[in-house]
C-alpha cells in the first residue's frame, strides 16, 4: 500500500483572536503588538473611547476627534475636510456640556477645504474659551489652518503638519498647489524683465508656457493663498497668541503690533512655496519653530500624555488599515463612522 503524504501549509502562523485590542498593547511596540492579533467582535467605537480615556485622564478635560484615514491606500473616497463633514462637526460640538469651557480636539487629516475649517471654527471657538489641538499624526494643508485655530498645538515625535498654500485645479481638472502657479508667474517675469533690459526677447519656451495658464486657474490661485493666509493670520491673532506676555528672547512685553507682524511672518512662510517646495512637505515640530517660530508644546512634556498618544494612534492606525472606514467623528458623547462601500474586506 502507497503512504499518502499529508501536505503541509507553509505560511505566518495563524494569529489569537481577541476581543480587545488595547488590552494586548504593548508599550515601545504599540503598533506591532496588534499586527500580531486577529480582533473578533471588537466594537471599535467602545475601544477608541478607551482610548481617549486614558487621554482625558492626563488632560482631564473633554476631547472630540476628527480623524481621516490617511492609511489605507485602498480607500477610493475623498478622505478630505468638505462640506459633508459640516453637520456631524456641529452636533459633535452641540454633545459637548454647555458647561464645559476647555476642550482637546485630536485631528488626523489631509487637508481639504479652508472654507468649511472656518465654519469648523466659528462652531468651535463661540463655544470654547480654550481649545487645544492634538496632532497624533498629520494635519496637512487646511487641517494646519485648523490647528492655528488653538490656543496651543500638541505634538509628538512623528507628527507634523504642513504648508497651507491652497490646491487649485487647472484646466485639465487636476488640482495644482496655488503657489507653485504664483511662484512659476514670478520666475518667468523676473527672466523676462532681465531680458528685456539686455534689449532681448524674452524666452519662447516662457511664453508658451504663460499661453498655457488659465486666467481662471491664476485668479484662484491669488485669492486661495490670500484666504489661507488671512485665516492663519486671524486666528494666531485672536487665539494663539492672545495669552502671549513676553519676548522670551528679550522679555519684553508683546504689543499688538507685535502679535499681528508674527501672525503675517508665520502665515508667509506657512504659504510658500518657495521655502517648502512641494505642497505635500511634512513640517515636524522642530521645523515649525525654527523656519516659522510657530511653538509647539511636546507630548512627552507632559506626564503621561505620549503613552497615551501612541496608543491611541497605533489603534487608530490598526483600525484604518483593517477596515473600509474612511473618517471618524467620535467623543465620548458622540460618534460617526463613514466608510468606503466600495472597498471589498
Amino acid at each position: 500500500m502507497t503512504k499518502r503524504h499529508r501536505k503541509v501549509q507553509v505560511g505566518q502562523p495563524k494569529m489569537p483572536a481577541i476581543t480587545s485590542l488595547l488590552d494586548h498593547m504593548e508599550d515601545g511596540n504599540e503598533f506591532e503588538s496588534l499586527v500580531r492579533y486577529k480582533a473578533v467582535k471588537t466594537d471599535v467605537a467602545v475601544e477608541i473611547r478607551k482610548s481617549l480615556s486614558e487621554i482625558k485622564e492626563v488632560r482631564n478635560r473633554p476631547a472630540i476627534c476628527y480623524l481621516a484615514n490617511v492609511v489605507n491606500t485602498r480607500i477610493t473616497v475623498s478622505t478630505s475636510i468638505d462640506y459633508n463633514d459640516d453637520l456631524p462637526f456641529s452636533e459633535m460640538i452641540s454633545a459637548i456640556p454647555q458647561d464645559q469651557k476647555a476642550i482637546d480636539v485630536i485631528l488626523v487629516t489631509p487637508g481639504g477645504s479652508a472654507e468649511q475649517v472656518a465654519k469648523f471654527v466659528d462652531k468651535l471657538r463661540p463655544r470654547f474659551n480654550d481649545v487645544v489641538f492634538i496632532l497624533p499624526y498629520m494635519a496637512m494643508s487646511a487641517g494646519t489652518i485648523f490647528a492655528m485655530s488653538g490656543n496651543d498645538i500638541i505634538m509628538g515625535k512623528n507628527s507634523y503638519i504642513g504648508p497651507i498654500d491652497p490646491q487649485v485645479p487647472n484646466k485639465e481638472g487636476f488640482y495644482v498647489p496655488a503657489q507653485a502657479i504664483l511662484t512659476l508667474i514670478d520666475s518667468i517675469q523676473e527672466r523676462g524683465e532681465a531680458l528685456i533690459k539686455k534689449g532681448q526677447s524674452p524666452n519662447w519656451t516662457d511664453l508658451q508656457i504663460l499661453k498655457q495658464l488659465d486666467g481662471k486657474e491664476i485668479g484662484n490661485a491669488l485669492t486661495g493663498s490670500a484666504y489661507s493666509m488671512e485665516l492663519v493670520q486671524e486666528y494666531l491673532y485672536n487665539y494663539k497668541f492672545k495669552d502671549w506676555p513676553n519676548h522670551s528672547s528679550s522679555g519684553q512685553p508683546v504689543t499688538d503690533e507685535d502679535k499681528k507682524m508674527r501672525a503675517n511672518e508665520i502665515a508667509v512662510s506657512l504659504c510658500s512655496h518657495a521655502l517648502w517646495k512641494t505642497h505635500s512637505r511634512g513640517i515636524t515640530r522642530d521645523v515649525a519653530w525654527n523656519k516659522c517660530k510657530i511653538k509647539m508644546i511636546h507630548t512627552e512634556n507632559i506626564d503621561g500624555l505620549d503613552r497615551a498618544i501612541r496608543r491611541f494612534w497605533a489603534l487608530m492606525y490598526w483600525v484604518f488599515e483593517n477596515t473600509a472606514i474612511y473618517k471618524i467623528f467620535i467623543s465620548d458623547r458622540y460618534s460617526i463612522f463613514r466608510t468606503d462601500r466600495n472597498l471589498k474586506p
